[in-house]
């Protein structure tokens, strides 16, 4: 088989960004096992998570470019960059798989950190409650019941306002639905007028047309009519045309006939 340097320049220069890539995460994510701070991991997830953004876009790029090859190379090369390309996906689904893993510590992480005390300051809790007084803890009680309410009160409002804002949206989208049928029937009307002005003018211009040939034959029968009274004012009494003088035509020509006798 034929080096990919050879097959196309633009598959060899795809799969050396890629490896690059690949050593990138590699390093990445050795570096996130030894960070401790939530934040920091948080940050360093977000880059990796756009190199395999990167990677993902760049193997599709190798995908598309094999296919524009496909017709210009033999079989066995055709298998075996099909082969690369599915070590490359295999690869980058390892290190999604990872970056998931180490998405769901570090939420787990936060998650005790909203939480509150872990089981060590249980304890202390306990020594803490057997340390006060029947009174102090009934206060401590309804504090507690108190802060709980409020929280729920809270969450009330949250609800009603999420309600209030879904209601509106709800209005306004049906407001903008029936905008948007009256604008459609307005032009289906103005479409049907457009249509009716349209016939309208053909008809006018069929009128038109019509009323251009009764003229002609108007103006062809007055001229008729004008020529019938020239004749009469010249000729009035109807005369032959032999009796005019001047107007007579030349008599025929007679013939001598020769006579030998």
């Amino acid at each position: 088989m034929a080096s990919m340097s050879s097959v196309s320049e633009e598959l060899t220069e795809i799969e050396g960004q890629v490896s690059d890539i690949f050593r990138a995460l590699s390093n990445g994510f050795q570096k996130l096992e030894k960070i401790k701070d939530t934040s920091r991991q948080s940050r360093q997830l977000e880059e990796l998570t756009q190199k395999m953004r990167d990677c993902k876009r760049l193997i599709k790029e190798f995908d598309r470019e094999l296919k524009d090859l496909d017709f210009k190379i033999d079989s066995e090369t055709s298998k075996i960059l099909n082969e690369k390309k599915q070590s490359m996906i295999k690869e980058l689904n390892s290190y999604v798989a990872l970056k998931k893993q180490y998405a769901s510590n570090l939420e787990n992480k936060r998650v005790e950190l909203f939480e509150g005390p872990g089981e060590g300051f249980a304890e202390d809790n306990v020594l803490l409650a057997s340390s006060m007084s029947n009174q102090q803890l009934m206060d401590h009680g309804n504090k507690m019941m108190d802060e709980t309410d409020q929280v729920i009160e809270r969450s009330k409002k949250v609800v009603h306002e999420t309600v209030n804002v879904g209601t509106e949206t709800a209005a306004a989208l049906k407001a903008q639905t029936e905008q948007m049928s009256r604008i459609v029937n307005e032009l289906d009307s103005i479409h049907f007028s457009i249509k009716k002005a349209s016939q309208l003018v053909k008809e006018i211009g069929r009128q038109v047309a019509t009323d251009r040939c009764i003229m002609g034959l108007l103006f062809l029968i007055v001229v008729g009519v004008i020529a019938i009274i020239i004749v009469k004012i010249v000729n009035p009494h109807n005369k032959d045309i032999r009796d005019i003088p001047g107007l007579a035509p030349p008599a025929p020509s007679r013939k001598l006939l020769w006579n030998p006798n």
